[in-house]
This record gives structure tokens, sequence and C-alpha cells, in this order.
């Protein structure tokens, strides 16, 4: 069931285009995959839509937050929900956008295949750097998201005690640093809410260690990555701040999921994916986090797409580079995923 297509214009900058650069490797090195299961999507099939019956809540206001200018700021979700006998398992799905943009109206197709194997998916919108604001305030927003949807549960028809986040790039990363705080917070990290914690995290083509996150590009790259000018330091330090992620590494660590690791009593069973030839976050980034997951006896699977790209790069026009990503056998795997840690 696909959402409309015009998503909310505070989201887009003024002459409708984000306002920083993204960079774009010109070469991507093979990374270690043996603790990985490797796919070769070639010739997959692509998923199938119209099996089971949906209904849709749109533009519920799940929380106003202020932007850096002090103005509230209205965030959004868009909701599905399969015909069930009981309350659906929820999933909340965090949009990419390089950090620049959070549309909730992207991944139509894949959310709805996602709501027709059984689960209630709601997709949101959250603060960006256009907005003047930092990884920590969007994780609030994926934070305040949870707690509306647990709050408005039954209303919703969704299950408070089977709840999964799953992001893509940029929403990814927050999907994860979300997941393992395990409803902690941020801004106050003795502060606990479990209304704010999930059970497990799908997490595709995401970045993790954002001082590392051209790690496996070519020099030029590494080298866009290395100043304040991008997306990744402004994301961390703030867009104004002139400083680079190895100008304040204390921020750069609390932006890292794996941080957090330690911190965590019960982390969430995780689903990590990657493409091989991914230009924009080094396929090593969900090698990374995978690792520590493990390390800290986690239940983590890590997912390789040979050959694939960046899905997120389908809605710059580049429709071929998202098929990977909506093959049934990729998407199969995310649905079994999310049955074996909240269904079964």
């Amino acid at each position: 069931m696909p959402e409309p297509a015009t998503p909310n214009p505070e989201f887009i900058p003024a002459d409708g285009t984000p306002q920083v650069d993204l960079a774009f490797a010109t070469s991507v090195a093979g990374s270690d995959t043996s603790t990985s299961i490797v796919v070769d999507p070639t010739g997959e099939l692509q998923i199938t839509l119209g099996e089971r019956k949906l209904s849709e809540r749109r533009d519920i206001v799940y929380a106003t937050p202020q932007d850096a200018d002090g103005k509230p700021f209205p965030l959004r979700l868009f909701l599905l929900v399969p015909d069930t006998d009981g309350p659906a398992p929820l999933v909340l799905f965090v949009p990419g956008g390089g950090f620049v943009i959070a549309r909730k109206e992207l991944s139509p197709d894949t959310k709805a295949y996602v709501a027709e194997a059984g689960f209630a998916v709601a997709s949101i919108e959250y603060r960006t750097i256009v907005q003047g604001t930092t990884f920590r305030e969007a994780v609030a927003d994926v934070q305040s998201a949870l707690r509306h949807l647990r709050a408005h549960a039954q209303e919703f028809g969704i299950d408070t005690g089977r709840v999964a986040l799953w992001g893509e790039s940029a929403g990814a990363y927050l999907a994860a640093l979300t997941g393992v705080l395990g409803g902690r917070s941020l801004s106050d990290p003795a502060t606990t809410d479990p209304e704010a914690a999930v059970t497990a995290v799908v997490d595709t083509f995401g970045a993790s260690d954002l001082t590392r996150i051209a790690a496996d590009f070519d020099p030029a790259t590494q080298a866009a990555y290395a100043g304040a000018d991008n997306i990744a330091a402004m994301f961390v330090n703030g867009r104004t701040s002139g400083k680079s992620l190895a100008d304040d590494p204390e921020a750069a660590a609390e932006s890292n999921p794996i941080s957090h690791l330690d911190s965590t009593p019960a982390l969430p069973a995780f689903l990590l994916l990657h493409g091989t030839a991914d230009p924009v976050i080094s396929p090593s980034q969900t090698l990374l986090l995978h690792e520590a997951l493990r390390a800290h006896g986690a239940d983590s699977t890590r997912v390789v797409l040979v050959g694939a790209g960046h899905g997120d790069l389908a809605v710059l026009a580049d429709a071929e580079v998202g098929q990977p990503w909506s093959t049934r056998r990729t998407m199969d795997l995310i649905t079994d995923f999310l049955r074996r840690t909240l269904r079964d």
C-alpha cells in the first residue's frame, strides 16, 4: 500500500534539495564476511503486495519538540495495521535521508510487505541537521514515537509488549543507537523509560562508528569525512559548530552505539544488512556493530548482499539500486527475523 508521494514540506529545504553534500565513494574495499550470511540477490524475484488487508492512519502528530530556534516543530507518523485477530506486534520504521531529511513516505512497498506479514508498521519523521539539531534530538524523537504508540496501543490495535525498530541508512543508525540505549535518555543517562525500549532492531545499511564511516572508501572520500563540513560531523557536533569528529572525541563516542553496550543489561536482538558495493556508508560499519554485539552476548545476525549498493539512493530516481533490497528473499529475511523475535 504505497503512501502519498508528497512528504511533509517542512522536511525539505526551501529549494527542494539538501543544503549539504553527500560524499560518494569511487571504490569500496571488501570487508570480513566470516561471521555473516552472504546472499547474492541477482535474479531474485521482487516482492508483491495485496495478500492481506491493511488499514492506515496518516499524519498522526506524535510529538511537538522545538527546533534550534525554539519554535514548535510537529512530528508526524504514518501507521499501517494489518487485519489480524488481535493486537499486532509493532515495527517502528525510521527512514534514512543522510541526516538531512526524514521522509516518513520512503520505502512504501517494503513497509507494506512487512505489514502484510502481520506487523503494525509506523513510519516517522524526526529532526535533522536542517532543523539545527544533532543525533541526541533525533534519538529523543524516536523514543517519543515509541512512547506515543504504546500510549495509544489500544486505539491503534498494537501489542505494546512486542516492539521492534527498523531503519535504513541514517534511520538504521538511529534505530541501532535507540535500541542499545534500552530506554535510557541521552540527555539524562540515569533515567530509563521501559516504554522507549524495544525487543529487536533491523539495521539496513546503517552506520555505527561515525568516525570510521568512510573506512572502506577511496582516499578522497575519506578526506571528505575528515573535516567539519560533512554530514556526520554536523549531525554529531551541530551544523554550525565548525568541529570535525576528531575535534570532540567525547561527542563522537556518545554517538556510537557500541559505546553504550556495557550499560544495557538486556540488549535487543539485531539483524544487520549491508551491500558490498555501498558507496555511502562503509559495509564494515555494520560489521563493527555486529561483532561488538556478539562479544556482549547479544543475538546478532549480519547479512551481506553481494553487489548491492546503498538502497536509499532509489529515492534519487535510481530505481535499480533499490532492487536488491526489495527482493522477496531479502525481505523475507527481515520478516522471518521479526516473527522469530516478536511473534514466535
